[in-house]
């Protein structure tokens, strides 16, 4: 297959750079969501990411509001005292009122209020109602109609036009919330969402059109060198391994070095984070590579908090095993090595039959009686207290992937999120990230426009459909070699740019700029107009399989012989690499100080005078 490149524009509407200074001292930023120093799924990860770069164009003037929580308070939250007097006659009315704080800042004349979500709509709407001189800002990450909707098994994106909204809200006994999340997006001065697809949900449930997608980021921990990001994933995926020996013990007749690690993670919504379909996709993916007689082996984790009372028996046995074995293979091989250094010190070759006496084999007879079991490995990690009625096990049921020796694909259900501080799976989430090799994430949750990951195309597609190119995926990365997964790798890691909060901050930049000069259009002046069809990230794409090269230079790893049968296919690293950087635009530079003209597309141009 040769390598096939085409440039692509993301579905992102481009804006233009801000060469001009913003002012900003003499406004201030609340941001305020359910989620602030609360783990609850996904808008923590946002919000957490995206604190530095707005502390850092804000500083003292950014606020984030959330729920006290007092067990979060312990280890996420600095209490600090407030030097401003206006600010603490306001934080000392809140206390004597029952609320709490942890804040500092001075109180500036022009205030922007950021909200997320439909829980902090409230405080929103009121701020309207009470025509409270503040700018407001409303992002949904996914409205609250439509989680009901995909979660009640109906064919979501291809009937949008289609919902009585409030018969569905009132079938679901969510007609309140579901007034007020449409409350918010009403009244605020600029209504957001995550991404295009959740814009369009947005515009038939809320009845609205989002002003600007904002779409989520990441603070991108780039390498001085490639084989730095290719040792961390070889570290991780040791972990992940020794995890497996542990929970397959018994049943190990696979090979790991021909085992891919798949993950799908997040809140436990089954069918709104696609865990359905991803099963679905798993079965079928099983009978592909049974009947294509593959010698790979997929491992695929489901990470949802789910209700447990405790972790599951035979799991603790199985990694109380596997590091029995590890400490009879330290005694075993502590006691050869002695004999072979004491042959060795009288000037003799060591005669191998002596090597191991009856009581060495005695030790790792038993060792290997312990593996013994007469049961498959389990598929849950957890006892689950509703495992009957539990979607994931259910479905596991129904497909009848069970973990035999006979499937290629394999199932673990971890109904907890990661933590290193686990006896079990002692892993961060972003260290097993970077140990697996595919994961999945719902498209309307980070948009379209991720690069080196496969899109799974639901508009306008039958869920059997979805299934069958979701299987198509999966089956075509099981048949790359670990070469290819290799390249496509690194030019992922080069690509991750355009991931990072640096570059995809500037739409949060821009949604503040627009509600500020809606607010305040005295002082702030928004110039609406269209971006240009040209704007937007372009950057190179590659083909969903990418060829195995024969040739390759300085950054690309070591290939084996048996991957040198495509004598004709010739990838330049470095070449490749070139052609990245030439399409990559360089991070984002945080605005100063200064006022501009806004346009819809987050041009500036400087004021020609001062307002007064």
């Amino acid at each position: 297959m040769p390598l096939a490149r085409s440039l692509s524009v993301t579905s992102l509407s481009g804006l233009d750079e801000w060469d001009e200074e913003f002012e900003l001292e003499d406004a201030v930023l609340f941001e305020i969501a359910w989620e602030v120093a609360n783990k609850v799924g996904g808008i923590y990860t946002v919000i957490q990411t995206k604190a530095r770069m707005t502390a850092e164009e804000w500083g003292e003037n950014y606020f984030l509001v959330g729920p006290y929580v007092e067990s979060n308070v312990r280890t996420q939250v600095e209490l600090i005292e407030p030097t401003n007097p206006v600010l603490k006659r306001t934080i000392d009315k809140m206390n004597a009122s029952g609320c709490k704080y942890a804040a500092q800042s001075e109180e500036p004349p022009h205030i922007v209020a950021h909200f997320h979500e439909w829980l902090a709509g409230l405080g929103l709407v009121l701020c309207r109602q009470r025509q409270l001189p503040v700018a407001t800002i409303f992002t949904t990450h996914a409205t609250l109609l439509g989680r009901y909707l995909c979660a009640g098994n109906v064919d979501f994106y291809n009937n949008l036009a289609e919902f009585n909204v409030d018969k569905e809200a009132g079938d679901r006994q969510i007609y309140h919330r579901y007034c007020l999340e449409r409350a918010a997006a009403h009244c605020t001065h600029v209504f957001t969402t995550v991404s295009q697809i959740t814009a369009i949900e947005a515009e038939y449930l809320l009845k609205r059109k989002p002003d600007i997608v904002t779409p989520n980021g990441l603070n991108v921990k780039k390498f001085s060198a490639m084989h730095e990001f290719q040792n961390l994933h070889a570290q991780s995926k040791s972990r992940i391994q020794e995890f497996v020996r542990g929970h397959f013990y018994g049943n190990l007749d696979f090979n790991l070095d021909k085992c891919l690690f798949l993950f799908i993670a997040g809140r436990y919504e089954f069918s709104n984070k696609g865990a359905d379909i991803f099963l679905e996709a798993l079965a079928r993916l099983n009978y592909l590579l049974r009947v294509n007689h593959s010698d790979v082996t997929v491992i695929a984790f489901f990470i949802m908090p789910a209700r447990t009372n405790n972790f599951n028996v035979e799991t603790l046995k199985g990694q109380a095993v596997r590091k029995q074995l590890w400490d009879t293979a330290q005694t075993v091989k502590e006691r050869f090595g002695k004999k072979l250094y004491e042959s060795l010190l009288v000037g003799q070759l060591p005669d191998v039959s002596k090597m191991l006496d009856k009581e060495d084999f005695t030790i790792m007879k038993r060792a290997i009686f312990a593996t013994q079991r007469q049961c498959q490995p389990p598929v849950c990690t957890h006892n689950m207290l509703e495992d009957s009625s539990d979607p994931i096990l259910n479905c596991v049921r129904r497909i009848g992937l069970f973990n035999s020796s006979a499937d290629r694909v394999k199932i673990i259900f971890h109904p907890e999120f990661l933590s290193s501080t686990s006896p079990l799976l002692p892993m961060d989430y972003e260290e097993f990230v970077r140990g697996c090799h595919l994961g999945q994430t719902p498209l309307r949750m980070v948009g379209t426009f991720i690069h080196c990951i496969y899109i799974l195309d639901r508009r306008y597609k039958g869920v059997d459909e979805s299934c069958n190119q979701l299987t198509s995926f999966l089956f075509q990365f099981c048949k790359q070699s670990r070469r290819q997964r290799i390249i496509q790798r690194n030019r992922t890691e080069r690509l991750s740019d355009l991931l990072d909060w640096r570059y995809l901050g500037r739409y949060y930049i821009a949604a503040r700029h627009m509600a500020l000069a809606k607010a305040f259009p005295d002082t702030f002046i928004y110039d609406p107009h269209e971006p240009s069809s040209a704007s937007g990230f372009r950057y190179p794409r590659p083909a969903s399989v990418p060829p195995s090269p024969a040739l390759s230079r300085h950054s690309s790893p070591h290939h084996s012989e048996a991957e040198d049968n495509d004598e004709d296919e010739r990838y330049d690293e470095e070449l490749e690499a070139e052609k990245d950087r030439v399409n990559i635009r360089q991070p984002y530079t945080m605005p100063v100080k200064g006022k501009v003209i806004l346009g819809a597309n987050g041009s500036g141009e400087e004021e020609a005078s001062e307002k007064n």
